[in-house]
């Protein structure tokens, strides 16, 4: 069992966490959620020794193998494989040990190798890597001609192969693309020792949690279950307490009444004393705190007649040199689309040429000319001129926009007056995230194309941007490795493999066991098969209910303009035969306006129900 003890975390002048305690047992895989900021990956660093606390202790079983994924790689020369062999330090220094060993010693060491599984080294090392996306030709290559990003995934793959009976890991899915983030999903549900995860992707949480342990107020709250669990049974202990609260208050008004009517009376002055004392030994219920809700809006795009963009028979690369051909693709009015294949593969060089950001090297396009498209990558965070404030740089993309149309597009994406106003190289990255959504939009976009829109969002924002998504009215097109925005938000897949992209034949769980089956799936005989129920394309339904919703809202403005323009037209002298046909012809309007309503509030409970089951 971990036991943390009552412990006071200071980081500077800011308290993390005070006197808190939680007791995790064996086996336990715990999600540590909470804001961001209050106090997850420090609690770590304490774990791990590299922080003291100022007050409490921490216990750790005795004997236990603790592993956490380090963030600075030494043996940088080492090739991959090797590297990740030489983690396991016991069979390490065995190996080594075997070297100078006498017979009987040496009789020893192989029988601890083998008990170890040392024969099976090298192949669980290479199924790791190659589950995190490293190619065969990767394994002999110096860890040091690897990027930042793949050298993370490298720490990732020696954590995961090390003996451990206690495993730390930190956002292990930040890094990487979907594909990989099935994998680890997978083997870590396989796991056996003690897992702590701190992680903003709910999938991650869901799937492999049964106990979350939240920061809460500068303490840590242990809950059973999974993350949907925890936020179903903190919404219910909120309820609790509100109405605690409000059973307090209640009783407080009553005493302060009697109060206030008799303490001046000398035969209710006893009385009155009485209450005043009742009124002081009166505890306020404590309600939780929750994090301030993320906003996204994305303004309305204006209607554009389908197609918005079709290419034929396409070649796309760089410097003559196609990544991707034999492209034969269309996005519609309203199309919800994810890209899917391993990284590598050309998702972003896909997603730029459908931006207008790369041209076709053969082939022919055709798009709308009124087509706008906001186009959002997580390097672009990069380019920002942090130099600048949030306000002076959306002043920059709509110089001929006032200072408050300005400020209300940025509150449309959370950045209200105080960050606004802040220098974006003091903003956060979830903060850097929303303005560069808010960029991106200026225009009205019809066609948004996001790529990893998700790395810097807490769960909170993820949720908000899956309900914005679902709100808005043009295109999106995906690539992210948050399974839960794929399910939510995409109703068709596209699968960008052996250099070209085509439209996947399946749902996200057919993926899913795609990857998990080496690309082909386990056959099952077919003696005797039971009748199956004729399978609901939930996908194909989400995305006619939204269509129908869509030109019911259009009817619906449509008549509402007719509306005013009649009832504006009463203002105006008319005859009696002009004035009864008018109000016939207002009428006519009105029922239609009430049959469309009842039509969209009929639609929009199906998509809710709809989208609840997903």
């Amino acid at each position: 069992m971990i036991d943390i003890n009552d412990i006071t975390v200071r980081i500077g002048a800011k308290t993390l966490l005070e006197e808190a305690s939680t007791h995790i047992a064996d086996g336990w895989k715990v999600g540590l959620v909470g804001a961001n900021g209050c106090g997850k990956s420090t609690l770590f660093r304490v774990l791990k020794g590299e922080l003291e606390t100022e007050h409490g202790d921490i216990g750790f079983p005795s004997g236990s193998k603790v592993v956490f994924v380090e963030q600075e790689l030494t043996g940088l020369e080492m090739p991959l494989l090797a590297y990740v062999l030489a983690q396991d330090k016991e069979q390490t220094g065995l190996l080594a040990r075997l070297e100078e060993a006498d017979a009987a010693e040496m009789a020893e060491i192989h029988e601890r190798l083998n008990l170890i599984g040392a024969s099976s080294a090298t192949a669980r090392a290479a199924e790791i890597l190659n589950g995190l996306g490293f190619r065969p030709e990767d394994m002999d290559r110096p860890v040091r001609e690897f990027s930042g990003g793949w050298r993370m995934r490298v720490a990732l793959a020696a954590a995961l192969f090390q003996p451990s009976d206690i495993l730390f890991l930190d956002e292990p899915t930040n890094h990487l693309d979907l594909e990989s983030g099935i994998w680890l999903e997978n083997h870590l549900r396989r796991y056996h020792g003690t897992l702590l995860i701190i992680s903003h992707d709910r999938n991650i949480l869901n799937s492999l949690c049964n106990y979350i342990v939240h920061f809460d107020n500068k303490r840590l709250i242990t809950y059973s279950g999974n993350y949907d669990t925890f936020r179903t049974t903190r919404a219910l202990q909120q309820e609790v307490r509100v109405r605690q609260a409000e059973k307090v208050e209640q009783q407080r008004r009553h005493l302060q009444s009697f109060v206030d009517r008799f303490r001046y009376k000398a035969s209710k002055a006893k009385q009155a004393q009485s209450r005043i004392k009742m009124l002081e030994k009166l505890e306020t219920a404590e309600l939780m705190e929750d994090a301030a809700a993320t906003v996204f809006n994305f303004p309305e795009p204006d209607d554009l007649p389908p197609p918005l963009l079709t290419i034929e028979d396409g070649a796309v690369g760089y410097d003559n040199m196609p990544v991707l051909k034999k492209l034969n693709l269309q996005v519609i009015d309203n199309d919800r689309i994810a890209l899917i294949g391993a990284n590598g593969n050309g998702k972003s060089t896909l997603a730029k040429l459908l931006s207008g950001r790369l041209p076709l090297l053969s082939g022919q396009e055709r798009r709308l000319g009124k087509l706008r498209v906001g186009y959002f990558a997580q390097h672009q965070a990069e380019e920002l001129p942090l130099e600048l404030t949030a306000l002076e740089y959306m002043t920059t993309l709509m110089p001929q926009e006032t200072e408050a149309k300005i400020r209300s597009h940025l509150a449309g994406f959370g950045l209200e007056r105080e960050k606004a106003l802040t220098q974006i190289a003091r903003l956060s990255g979830g903060e850097k995230a929303r303005l560069l959504f808010a960029a991106m939009t200026t225009q009205r976009p019809g066609l948004l194309i996001l790529d990893e829109p998700t790395n810097h969002l807490d769960i909170d924002g993820r949720e908000a941007l899956i309900r914005a998504l679902n709100e808005y009215k043009g295109s999106v097109i995906l690539i992210t490795h948050d399974i839960r925005l794929i399910e939510l938000i995409a109703d068709t897949l596209w699968l960008v493999k052996n250099h070209t992209c085509k439209i996947y034949d399946g749902d996200l769980e057919d993926y899913k066991k795609l990857l998990l089956n080496g690309d082909t799936f386990k056959k099952t005989p077919k003696a005797a098969p039971k009748p199956e129920k004729p399978k609901v394309d939930t996908r194909r339904q989400k995305k006619d209910l939204t269509t129908q919703l869509r030109r019911i809202e259009r009817e619906l403005e449509k008549l509402g303009e007719q509306k005013a323009a009649l009832e504006s037209a009463f203002q105006r002298q008319m005859t009696t035969e002009e004035l009864i046909a008018k109000q016939k012809e207002l009428s006519l309007i009105e029922n239609k306006i009430a049959g469309f309503e009842n039509d969209w509030l009929e639609l929009g409970n199906k998509l809710e129900q709809l989208i609840g089951e997903i």
